[in-house]
Parts: C-alpha cells; structure tokens; sequence
C-alpha cells in the first residue's frame, strides 16, 4: 500500500511548472517556523515543535502533540513545516477520508521503518475529532511505544472529542486566533513575495484595514479575500486594491461560528449571560450571530425559556409567557421572519428585572433531597382515601385550609428532617417584591404567629432597614431661613422701613 503524504510529488511538480494555479493560501504557506504567523507561545527555543523541526531526539524525546485551534490558526501549515524538516517519514492522515485499516497500515510501516533503518516516523492526523473511540483507541500502542510521533489537529475541544488514553500521552497546544498585526503582516508578505502578489499590485491602507477586520484572526481567510481583492483590481486594470475594488469583490463576512462545536455553545453561552447581565446591545450582537450563522431557531427559542426562568423568574413572571409565545411562534413561521419574534422576546428578557430565587430554590430543595434528608411524610398528610388509611392513622388531625377565614391553617407540610427549611429566599426586585410579603406572611401563619404579632415584626425589620429619617418640611424650610439670614449681607442704613 502506498503511503499517504501531505504534498504528493505530482502536486509538487504541478506547483513547480505552473505556481499561479495553487491558492494564494498555499503558495504563501511558511517553509520555516520563523515564516510562521503568530503562536509565537509555541514557537520558543526549546518548545515541543521547535525540537521536532530541529529533529531532537534522545531519552528526553518529543512527544506526540495535539493541535487545538479555531481554523486559520496554522494547525496544517506547522505539520507542513515539519514535514520538509523531520529527517525521517512524514505521513499524513486526514480523519475524514481514513479508517482503522489506513491507521494500522502506517502504524505497521512504522515498527518495520525503526526496525529496518531506524528511521522514525511523524504521523500528522488532521481532524482527529472525527476519528471515533475505537479508531481513536487503534493509536494508543503505537503513541505509547512511540512507533509514531503523532500530530493531531483539531478544531474541537479535545477534552470531549479524543479519548483520554491518548490525551493522557501527548502534549496538549492551544492556538489561539491571529491578532489583527499577525494578519496585517501576513498581508503585506503576500503582497510582495515572489510566491504571491510579487508587488504587482500596492494594497491601500483602508483596504488593508476591510481585509483585516474581515479576516477575524483567521490567516486562511485573509489572504482568500486578498486573492479575491486582487483578482478584481487586475481585472480592472487598476495599479492599487482599494477599498472599493474590495468591497466589491468580498461582499459579506463569513461568520466565525461552528453549530457542531466550540463556538455553537461559546456564542449560546454569552448570549444568556448578556441577557443576565442586562446588556440588550450585546445581546442583540449575539443573537445575530447564531441567526446569521443558520443556527436553528428552536435551539435558541430554548435558550431564552431557560433563561426566563433562570434569571428573571418572578420579578418579571410574564417573562416565561414570552419566551413561550416566541417559541411556538417561532415554530410556526420560521426563517426569515422568526428574527424578529427571537428579537423581541430576547429585548424583554434582557430589560426585566432579574432574580435567580427560582433557580436557587430548586437547587437548594434538590440538595438536601440528595443528601438523604427526605424522611418520612407526616401521617396528617398522608393519603387517607382507602380503607384501612384511618387505622394507621393517615390524615387524622389534618386541617382544611378552605375552610379558615384566612384560608391557611397553622401545620407542619414538610418532613421532620427538613422542617423549616426556606428555600425560597426572594428578592425585592420587580414583581417579586410582592412574592416576597406573601411568602413572609404565609410562613408566618404557618407557623401559627398572629397577624399583630407579624406586623409588629414586620415594623421592627423595616425600622432597621430604614435609614435615618430625613426632616420633614417644615424643620427643613425652619433650617433654611436661618441658613438664609447668614448668607445675606447687613443692610445698609437709610433704606426704606428703618
């Protein structure tokens, strides 16, 4: 079987004989590490990928790495460094095309390669998210006996997409998006190297500015729309790519936005935190995002039933009623329209007064529940319907609130283990300022307190609350005139009345 290789010999030649067919992504691609675009953390003397390209080997050799990075970060142009660096085999996966069978035929090259010539072998693995456990797991022996040195890239968070056996046996490195001065010079470096641009054309500095805000840290896409801007200005026979030739040529922003992964719960995430946070403008910002990214409307209709509950709850209780109402909208009518009803529940919750008392009630019930303080259910509450119930003693000494005057009878409902337990601690935000008096007073007739006793509990609390009482009008207006008398000058004799 024929090894799989990054850059085929047939590919090479093609580039070679005609090098304007390649992308101007390809053909710009770094041959060094110093040619590299940012992740300057990963590129120290000394780092993991330094000694690999230096081919450093010996009882402290390299271990195998995993990639982890949004796109256009560099994960395949560092493999591609490497390669033309590593003095022994390069081989190169792709988990969309490869099964088990072409894992364990590299694998099985490998042991004969060490085994033959001594030569060691660099497996790089692109998208190893996609690999399943059990391809996942076929790496395991060759990584652990270092047959191998793997690279694996991947764009999704690998503490959930590669198992831990293999995490466990490399090096995990992050890269992170490029600043906009990391795309700015990569810029400039396409413009006039021999590889790209060859200066044939000069890049304004507001088109340069479009390019770089267009690329969003993503190096690929910056010189995808510069190859577009450029083609554009040729075409025009203009000496420059201006702002115009630009916008013309790259009309609309791809989202940086994956609905399978790290940014589908990313962008989710701040948008209810916004919502929490009272900031309608970012909200806005992120609901457009998912919208414009094609992220399925009932998803986020979801979102905003959670959040209604979660982090307005009673202070504004129509909350939930719109986030309902735009939820089965919402399923009625679908895109494009449904923006606008995903809009307006979004402005109304980020706008309501907010409180987590419902979230923190339930989970505060929740954990005593869990930490066995259950117990059992008071005989008086028991169900009492059935022959027999009254013999065992079920619903005897019960109390009928409908028939008191106040319609709440002065009980025990829970049991012993968690009698009186408060789990509702309302706030005095919005509409639950009211939740809160009923539930102070309920408490208190259920634990048999008279009304004048609860009032005058209630006044001793609000007088503690309260600051100090301001003077009233009249001791105001009596401070003023004295204040008044002192400021004015002494009149001087002789005016009318003396």
């Amino acid at each position: 079987m024929d090894e799989p290789d990054l850059f085929t010999a047939a590919a090479e030649e093609l580039q070679t004989r005609e090098p304007g067919r390649a992308p101007l992504a390809v053909r710009m691609r770094p041959r060094t590490l110093d040619e590299v675009a940012g992740q300057r953390q990963l590129l120290k003397p000394g780092s993991p990928l330094r000694r690999l390209v230096t081919s450093s080997r010996g009882p402290a050799a390299t271990s195998s790495v995993i990639l982890w990075g949004p796109p256009g970060t560099g994960k395949t142009t560092l493999a591609h460094v490497i390669s033309q660096a590593v003095e022994g085999r390069f081989v190169e996966l792709s988990a969309i095309t490869a099964g088990v069978k072409e894992v364990r035929a590299v694998i099985d090259g490998a042991r004969r390669a060490v085994g033959m010539s001594g030569r060691e072998t660099v497996l790089f693995l692109d998208e190893i998210h996609r690999f399943s456990k059990a391809q996942q797991d076929s790496l395991l022996p060759a990584v652990e006996n270092r047959w191998v040195t793997l690279i694996a890239a991947t764009t999704e968070n690998p503490y959930f997409s590669v198992i831990s056996p293999l995490l466990s046996r490399s090096l995990l490195l992050t890269l992170e998006s490029l600043t906009d001065e990391d795309i700015r010079a990569l810029l400039r470096r396409a413009v006039a190297d021999e590889r790209g641009l060859e200066g044939a054309l000069e890049l304004t500095e507001e088109a340069e500015d479009h390019l770089v805000r267009l690329a969003g840290g993503d190096a690929r896409r910056a010189l995808t729309t510069l190859e577009a801007a450029a083609g554009a200005a040729l075409e025009k026979g203009e000496p420059s790519i201006t702002l115009a030739t630009t916008e013309t040529a790259v009309n609309h922003a791809a989202v940086r936005y994956d609905k399978d992964g790290d940014q589908h719960y990313d962008v989710a995430s701040a948008l209810i935190k916004s919502i929490r946070g009272s900031d309608v403008d970012a909200t806005l910002h992120y609901l457009a995002r998912m919208i414009e990214a094609g992220e399925d409307p009932r998803f986020i209709a979801r979102r905003l039933m959670i959040s209604a509950s979660e982090d307005v709850g009673l202070a504004d209780p129509t909350a939930l009623q719109t986030a309902v109402a735009a939820a089965q909208a919402v399923a009625l009518i679908g895109f494009p329209e449904a923006r606008i009803i995903l809009s307006q529940a979004a402005i109304a919750l980020a706008l309501a007064p907010k409180s987590n008392a419902a979230y923190l009630a339930i989970d505060a019930a929740l954990a005593d529940v869990r930490q066995g303080l259950a117990g059992a259910v008071p005989a008086h509450l028991r169900d009492a319907h059935y022959g027999g119930a009254g013999k065992l003693g079920h619903g005897k000494g019960y109390r009928y609130p409908h028939d008191l005057p106040e319609g709440i009878a002065a009980q025990q409902y829970a049991p012993d283990a968690v009698h009186g337990r408060e789990y509702y601690q309302p706030t005095r935000r919005g509409g639950e300022a009211r939740y809160a008096d009923v539930v102070e007073w309920t408490r208190g007739r259920l634990r048999g307190e008279r009304r004048s006793e609860q009032k005058a509990e209630r006044q001793a609390g609000k007088a503690e609350r309260e600051p100090e009482r301001q003077p009233g009008k009249a001791e105001q207006q009596a401070e003023r005139q004295p204040g008044k008398a002192e400021r004015e000058p002494e009149r001087e004799p002789g005016h009318k009345g003396e």
